[in-house]
């Protein structure tokens, strides 16, 4: 996978691309950006919300439960060093409670979660 980010010289608005994809991402107004798109955070958010989304889509459609539509809150706060991200899962049909249990232990499963919690390392080339 691919994704490669450009900023021009107006501002701090800047174009990804990925696969065919464009998206744009700013700060907002507060910090002196033009506000043209999500910030690197809440981009993150929604990256991690989309994963986490799709996840439990996936496995209640397996296990053929009828949740209706899946709503992932999140937030986002560093403090002292200590970046936490707090979760709200929500389902618009009724659901048991060992259902809305074993979907929250698949959703610290998706893809991105897993990424978040392990090591990363970044490499410049």
């Amino acid at each position: 996978m691919n994704v490669s980010a450009k900023i021009e010289k107006t501002n701090y608005q800047v174009t990804i691309n990925s696969e065919g994809h464009t998206i744009i991402a700013d700060e907002p107004l507060s910090n002196n950006g033009g506000n043209r798109g999500m910030s690197p955070e809440q981009l993150l958010l929604s990256s991690l919300g989309a994963c986490i989304a799709i996840t439990l889509r996936m496995y209640s459609s397996r296990k053929e439960w009828n949740v209706g539509s899946i709503s992932v809150n999140l937030s986002l706060k560093t403090e002292n060093g200590l970046t936490t991200i707090s979760k709200e899962i929500s389902y618009s049909e009724n659901i048991s409670q060992e259902q809305k249990e074993r979907l929250n232990q698949i959703s610290k499963n998706c893809p991105i979660s897993k990424i978040l919690l392990g090591e990363i390392k970044i490499n410049t080339i």
